[in-house]
Order: structure tokens, then sequence, then C-alpha cells
């Protein structure tokens, strides 16, 4: 039975979860692992399904809209046998057969979730919604990638997984940020009330090659104006904070919470903390020195710090990130040099 946090403290749910397919127990066929990624064609969502395609014991079924993901994210794996790709939307109901479901279907970027704020709400919660709907017919696992965002502007640093946060309830960025916390409220209601087996991660920024490069997130914007030899735009006032976790630390840690017995929520993110204009200058330094920095107005309810507490992730999970941000920025680049047709100055 899974240890769940309420607040980071730990308790035991007595309702027993339902009971997954019947060939999970056959004795004569032992049935492949179905995992379903919703969002799978995304930035971080294609990264867990070339993870999960490395066990030759999963079969991994992809349902994404394309609003944000490419059908190129996946093309390695397209006509694969253990691989399927289907297009759709989670506000619909969705009829499937799956041991486990990683839900990661959501617009994360601002530009995209302000686009049309009323489909981020119905993604988060008649998605989540769908998604729940579906563990509890089938008896799947079901991992919820909720975000940093659900602690709004902190007013406590580091930030703890027992911090309920400090967000704006009728803010440009809240179709995200509560659209989050309902998901997951839902999540632990169905765990309560229906014994589903749940899985909570708080994912803080996360950064990697098949990032969207106009995608008005920090690190993706810096690359793609220092390779365009643009300058770098920092909002004012260039001292709030972020932490960066390279993509396949994410999908390490997002494997670890499904496998493990701990329901969460569970900080997923790198401790390493950075000012807009340290980031500014990192990448100025690493890809094209001969740029500007220039400060431009900063957008509505923009977090002055954000930085997780990962002891629970080092405790119960045994991960903590690994690839460094000056490390993992090169790789990023050369991702972007690709896409971008940008040739390397000798």
């Amino acid at each position: 039975m899974a240890a769940n946090s309420s607040n980071g403290e730990q308790q035991t749910t007595s309702k027993p979860p339902p009971l997954p397919s019947p060939l999970r127990f056959s004795k004569f066929f032992q049935s492949n692992m179905r995992i379903l990624v919703t969002g799978g064609a995304g930035f971080i969502g294609s990264h867990l399904v070339d993870k999960l395609m490395e066990n030759e014991k999963n079969e991994v079924i992809v349902v994404d809209n394309y609003f944000t993901g490419s059908k190129d994210n996946l093309r390695k794996w397209i006509g694969h046998p253990r691989f399927e790709l289907i297009r759709h939307d989670v506000t619909e109901p969705l009829l499937i057969e799956v041991d486990q479901i990683y839900h990661l279907a959501c617009p994360a970027s601002p530009i995209f979730y302000k686009y049309n704020p009323v489909k981020t709400i119905k993604t988060n919660v008649i998605g989540t919604l769908n998604m729940l709907g579906l563990a509890k017919r089938v008896g799947a696992r079901i991992l919820l990638t909720s975000t940093s965002e659900v602690y709004g502007d902190p007013l406590i640093h580091p930030q703890p997984e027992t911090y309920w946060g400090n967000v704006n309830p009728i803010g440009v960025r809240s179709c995200y940020d509560e659209g989050k916390r309902v998901a997951e409220t839902l999540m632990f209601d169905y765990h309560r009330q229906h014994g589903i087996e749940i899985r909570i991660a708080r994912i803080f920024n996360t950064y990697g090659p098949r990032m969207n490069i106009d995608d008005g997130r920090v690190v993706s914007n810096f690359i793609a104006q220092a390779l365009r030899g643009e300058p770098l735009t920092v909002q004012k006032p260039g001292t709030q904070t972020r932490s960066f976790c390279y993509v396949s630390d994410m999908v390490d840690g997002l494997i670890r919470l499904m496998e493990g017995e701990n329901t969460g929520p569970i900080n997923i993110g790198n401790p390493g903390e950075f000012t807009m204009l340290e980031l500014a200058e990192t990448v100025k330094e690493l890809i094209n020195p001969e740029v500007e920095i220039k400060t431009v107005e900063n957008t509505p309810d923009d977090p002055r710090q954000r930085k997780p507490d990962i002891a629970k992730a080092k405790e119960l999970l045994g991960w903590e990130p690994k690839v460094k941000l000056r490390d993992g920025l090169p790789l990023m680049e050369e991702d972007f040099r690709l896409r971008l047709g940008v040739s390397k100055k000798k």
C-alpha cells in the first residue's frame, strides 16, 4: 500500500486500489506493461517515451492533440511494434486498457496557456477527471505532473511540499496555477474515495532538447536570441531567481516516483538557483559573447524566486539531479542550431 503525503505528512490509505487487468496475474503468459503517456509528443513527454521504450517489457501509448507537441519528437518510434500514437484531446473521454498513466497533457509555457486560458483550465480539470476515471475503470496507477506554480509567488524559500503557496486566483496565470492545484485535489479525492493509486510530481523549471524554440520560457528564449544574434531580453528587475533541471534528470525522477511507493506530492527539480541576469550572462558566455543584454518590462504575477526543497525526493526516491546547467546548455544549443539552421562560428 502506498504511503501518502498529505501536506508532506506520511499517512496510509485504507481503501485497496482497483484490481488491474487479469493478465497481470496470468500463470502462462506475462503481458507487457501497457503505459499511457498523455502529452507524450511534447518536450518532457517525448523524452519520457524514449526512456520507457528502452525497456522491452513496456508498450507505450501516446495521446496528444499537438497543441504544443509535435509528431517529430516521436518520429523514431512511429511504426515500432511496442509503440502507438493517438491524436486525442484529454478533455474528451478515452476508452483504453492500460496499467500505468503518466498524465503530462497541458500547455506549460505562459505563451501557450495564456493563449486559451479556458482551454488550459479544461485540460487541467476535465482532462485530469477523464484520466482518473480511466485509472479507476482499469485499475491503473496514475502519475500527475503538477508544477512548482502551485506555490505561486512563494513566501517560503526554498519551497517544501508542505508549503500551501501564495497564488493569485484571478490573475492571467491562474488558469495554469489554479488548474494544477485543482488537479492535485482531484487526484487525492479519487485516491481517498476510490482507492486509486496516485503519484504527484511537482516539477520545477526544466530545459533541454525539443523545447519549443519560441515558447516564451526563459532558457529557450535566451538560447534562441543568442543564436539569432538578438539582445537577450531579461524581464525586470533581473534579480528574480529560477532553478533549472535538465530533462534527463526530470524523466529519471518521474519514473522513480511512478515505480516507488509514495503518492507525493514530491518536488522534482534542480536546487541550483540562478538570477535571470546570471542565466543571461551564462548563455552569452557559452553561446554568443557578442550579444547584448537588455531589460524589458515584467509580466504580471511573475514569481520573485523559485527553488525546490528536494529533501523528500532524495530520501524517498533516492533521486537528485546530475546534470549541471553549464553542461546542459550546450546540449540544448546543439539541438536549437540544427532546428534553426545556424552553424557554429569557427
